[in-house]
């Protein structure tokens, strides 16, 4: 029979380890800007359902837009407050990496396909942007100012020597 605090020490082991970052300082730019655009995108779902909610979704042709919509909208307001905190930045990047596949495959490939590539990559610009910022945190993290680098090293946060 195995011994339950070894599953315990195993799983926050694993925890830490997803919360560890080796990424440097700069990456906080990155973290504010894709966190920040997706709180905003989320919260404008509900404030606008009609023209970006709701309404959008079942115009281009998402199933049950009526509960998808407020279900990414909240994906990308929680998602998009953990990557500014700096909190569980790895796992809230992958729903908002899913999020911008969704939104490219459903809005931007039509376009694609009905006025060409320069067409689509002018409207796809911020699409990109957050697909490849999304990802970007996946693969480094966080970065040193962060909830995840305190919850790993609660040291205090330095600036480095001049």
């Amino acid at each position: 029979m195995s011994d339950p605090g070894t599953h315990l020490t195993n799983a926050v082991s694993f925890a830490r380890r997803g919360l560890a970052t080796h990424a440097p300082a700069a990456t906080v730019l990155v973290r504010l800007i894709v966190g920040a655009v997706f709180l905003s995108e989320g919260i404008q779902k509900f404030l606008f359902p009609d023209a970006l909610g709701v309404g959008r979704f079942a115009q281009i042709g998402i199933p049950a837009p009526q509960v998808m919509a407020p279900f990414v909208g909240v994906v990308e307001i929680v998602g998009g407050t953990l990557l500014l905190l700096g909190l569980a930045t790895r796992l809230a990047a992958i729903p908002l990496v899913i999020d911008m596949l969704v939104a490219i495959g459903s809005t931007k490939v039509p376009i694609l396909l009905s006025k060409g590539f320069w067409a689509m990559a002018h409207e796809a610009r911020v699409d990109w942007s957050m697909l490849l910022g999304a990802l970007f945190l996946l693969c480094v993290g966080a970065g040193p100012w962060s909830l995840d680098a305190y919850v790993t090293n609660p040291a205090p946060i330095t600036a480095p020597p001049p």
